[in-house]
């Protein structure tokens, strides 16, 4: 179910964000609402899980490099399930339009990530096409939930990529 934000909603999320640890009482003098009315639209937003809190890395302090990876396929499940099981991987969206899936990798070293593409996209026969691009900047702090275990992965380059995380 979508829940559609209103002006109230808009300024409570953005104070928030701005400012995460911030007191009802300081939203509510912020968006120049009554503390009650802003205690609710928090446990509101919250119950609906539009307003969540969740702890990640912020890839733009980080020693990593991130690469977008656009993914043009016919088997949009599959390659999510490759994603969802390598920890290098840390998100991917389903795209409108030709290139259909898009992927944030990230590594310590270009070259692995250019191998974990070629590994598994480029070489993939469920893929059409693949390319990288590797991020250089970030406007904004870019803070991701990473998956810092190996455990689950199956991968063949999972002693390959443990060596690069840990060196």
């Amino acid at each position: 179910m979508e829940y559609a934000l209103d002006e109230i909603d808009r300024n409570i999320i953005k104070v928030v964000q701005k400012q995460p640890n911030i007191t009802q009482t300081d939203i509510a003098k912020k968006v120049e609402r009554s503390q009650p009315t802003i205690g609710m639209r928090v446990d509101h937003l919250k119950d609906m899980g539009v307003l969540q809190f969740q702890a990640g890395v912020n890839l733009k302090l980080v020693d990593l490099y991130l690469a977008q990876v656009e993914i043009e396929t016919n088997h949009t499940e599959e390659i999510l399930d490759l994603v969802k099981e390598c920890p290098l991987m840390v998100n991917a969206f389903r795209l409108s339009g030709p290139k259909n899936i898009n992927i944030i990798l990230a590594s310590r070293k270009i070259a692995h990530l250019d191998k974990i593409v070629n590994h598994h996209f480029r070489n993939n026969s469920l893929v059409k096409s693949a390319t990288m691009n590797v991020i250089t900047d970030f406007v904004e702090d870019f803070i991701m939930p990473m998956d810092l275990e190996f455990e689950e992965c199956n991968c063949d380059l999972k002693e390959e990529c443990i060596k690069y995380w840990k060196d």
